[in-house]
């Protein structure tokens, strides 16, 4: 099992490298087109682990992730997408998640602030079940090599198809950007729910990358308040989800 995974991880970082310089050839010699008045954005990564909020989305890590987000951007900051992952959880139906989003960003007056207003939903073909539904509300600020975020991220319906389970997401993203191109970055959160057996979490990642060669390395430490008094991933099998791990990614956009 653990060859297998190297061996998935290594012919998909060869891949990355490969495709990294045909894009770079074609980048030069082609001029892009543009899809009314916007332009078109890819970004695949592949990495150990994909951790949400806290949560291994891969069953403690048991698969790497591979996945892929294609977007249009519009000279209005308005913009559209689609991500797009592999998954493993208990339920053997979720095994991939489709993450269509829509939003706008801009910036608020003379202050420097911009926002990033963001309607995303997670799909998971055959397991309907566990769809659902957010909106993601994120104020930024910019501090001479540092940007800070506020996110404020509430569900718009079931939380993850739970009947009567709401939930809202607070969050805070500071990064700072070294020299030779190395970013430090993180993020300290609490996902409250509310709803009947429900309870909240506080959730945590600080990690650094750095872009080689057009690709983006990232090395980030996850973890969470989570332990066997949680009402709802306080089992084992909660618990291991929820581990703190360490996850290294590499990304290619384009």
């Amino acid at each position: 099992m653990k060859m297998t995974k190297i061996v998935l991880t290594l012919f998909i970082l060869t891949g990355l490298v490969f495709f990294n310089d045909a894009t770079t050839m074609a980048s030069e010699d082609d001029n892009v087109e543009r899809l009314f008045n916007g332009d078109i954005h890819g970004k695949m990564t592949i990495a150990s682990d994909y951790v949400f909020r806290g949560e291994s989305e891969t069953f403690d890590g048991d698969v790497p992730v591979v996945q892929g987000t294609l977007s249009w951007s519009h000279d209005t900051g308005w913009y559209a997408g689609v991500f797009v992952s592999n998954v493993k959880f208990e339920d053997p139906n979720l095994k991939v998640v489709i993450g269509p989003f829509v939003g706008q960003t801009g910036q608020v007056g003379l202050a420097g602030l911009t926002y990033d207003i963001m309607v995303y939903s997670y799909l998971y073909p055959g397991a309907s079940y566990s769809n659902y539904t957010e909106l993601w509300l994120t104020v930024g600020k910019q501090f001479g090599k540092s940007i800070w975020k506020f996110e404020v991220t509430p569900t718009l319906d079931d939380w993850f198809g739970v009947d009567g389970w709401n939930g809202i997401n607070f969050a805070i993203h500071p990064s700072y950007e070294f020299d030779h191109n190395f970013i430090a970055s993180g993020s300290i959160g609490y996902q409250h729910l509310d709803g009947a057996g429900a309870e909240g979490w506080t959730h945590w990642n600080l990690g650094i990358s750095k872009l080689i060669y057009g690709l983006n390395f990232d090395l980030r430490y996850h973890g969470s308040d989570i332990d066997s008094s949680h009402l709802v991933y306080g089992s084992s099998n909660g618990q291991k989800i929820f581990d703190d791990r360490v996850v290294i990614g590499v990304t290619k956009t384009f």
